[in-house]
């Protein structure tokens, strides 16, 4: 399994579990959006940036709009309003992608 798959594997355990225990199955407000961003440790122009930059676009990240972090929105794919079930899946995304070496944290907003 790839680091990519154990964090959305991680991801989807956390919303579907924060969705079940704290919601009660209810897909209840506050409406948002959750996210990991990537900041990558080489700069873009040199070899290892430049190779660690196709790293992160084969993991399904993107280029944010700063061009200077990647970020894959809504790591656990549930398709909830909830902004707090998507953030409990993107903190254990981040997580599992921390401990692979990747500078990675979570970060939501309300809709």
């Amino acid at each position: 399994m790839t680091v990519i798959e154990m964090a959305k594997a991680a991801a989807v355990v956390a919303s579907e579990g924060y969705l079940q225990i704290y919601l009660g199955g209810e897909d209840d407000y506050p409406c948002g959006f959750a996210w990991v961003d990537i900041t990558p440790k080489h700069k873009g122009n040199t070899k290892d940036g430049k190779a660690e930059r196709a790293v992160l676009t084969e993991m399904g990240f993107k280029l944010d709009h700063t061009g200077k972090k990647f970020t894959l929105w809504n790591p656990s794919e549930i398709y909830v309003q909830n902004m707090d079930t998507k953030y409990a899946g993107a903190v254990a995304a981040a997580s599992v992608l921390k401990e692979a070496g990747f500078n990675a944290c979570a970060a939501c907003r309300l809709d």
